[in-house]
Parts: structure tokens; sequence; C-alpha cells
């Protein structure tokens, strides 16, 4: 991995690890700086209550002016949220793994961003594409042109 995307996570990482997460978010997994888990539940009243999610980030060389690939991890037994913008697959369709990502933001954020995105839902639903994208996904959820046309979920 490039020494830029090493330096970066390295300091995420020990800023983690000396500091703590947010309430609601656990790292579960850093042993490389390829692949990190996290898991994510919503705090208080919410659709999501008493839900706990894991999340997967993966980075690549160009990390962090490339986002991270981000996806919720589908295992049997246990599914991604039920919301308007996250696939049955655990692709999720938000801006900031897109379009709007800034090297700025780092894993938390993006956690803190997702948490956010949960705790807001009233409704819980599939997008409505979901069986097409599903079936025609790519495994990476960054090599997706997703359309952001509803920030209101």
């Amino acid at each position: 991995m490039a020494s830029i995307a090493s330096r970066r996570l390295a300091k995420e990482l020990s800023e983690i690890k000396s500091e703590g997460c947010p309430v609601g978010i656990n790292l579960v997994k850093a042993d490389d700086f390829a692949t990190w888990w996290f898991t994510i539940e919503v705090m208080g009243e919410s659709l999501y209550e008493a839900e706990v999610h894991t999340l997967q980030f993966r980075f690549d060389a160009q990390y962090p002016i490339s986002s991270p690939a981000v996806q919720f991890v589908v295992t049997e037994g246990r599914e991604s949220p039920v919301h308007p913008h996250v696939y049955s697959n655990g692709h999720i369709c938000a801006s900031i793994l897109g379009n709007e990502w800034s090297p700025v933001l780092s894993v938390i954020a993006v956690c803190v961003t997702l948490q956010s995105m949960l705790a807001s839902c009233k409704k819980k639903e599939r997008p409505p594409d979901n069986d097409r994208y599903v079936r025609n996904a790519p495994e990476n959820p960054k090599k997706t042109q997703f359309e952001y046309h509803d920030d209101t979920v």
C-alpha cells in the first residue's frame, strides 16, 4: 500500500485506540491497512433500536484521496439494515462514499454519518431497484455509479 495511505490509516487507528469511538460505534478488527470492521448501533429511539450492524471498510493505495469501499456485512443469519439507501447485499447508496467523498473525512466520520442515516429513517424498506441491483452488482460497491436523488431518508 502506498505510504500516504499507510500513514493516514496508522494515524486514524492510533486516534481510535487512544480516544475511543463515539457511542454506538465499536472497532471490531483492524489487523492491517487493507480491511477494517466496525459495529454500529443507533442509540436512542429509532426504527433500528437494539440492532447492531457490522460495517466493512476496504482501503486502496489512494486512500484518503479515494474513498474506502464501505458496506454492511451480510452473512448467513445476518442481513444488512432494511433502509431505502441500503441494498440487501450490504451496498450503501450514500454520496459521501461516492461523489461527495473528501479526504478530510475519516473512517469514524463515515461511521457516524451512517449511524445518523439509520437514526433519521422514517420507514424500513429496501431501495426500489434492490432485486435488480443485487443481481447485477459488482463485488466492490465503489464500482457502482449510484444516482443520489433522495436525501430525505
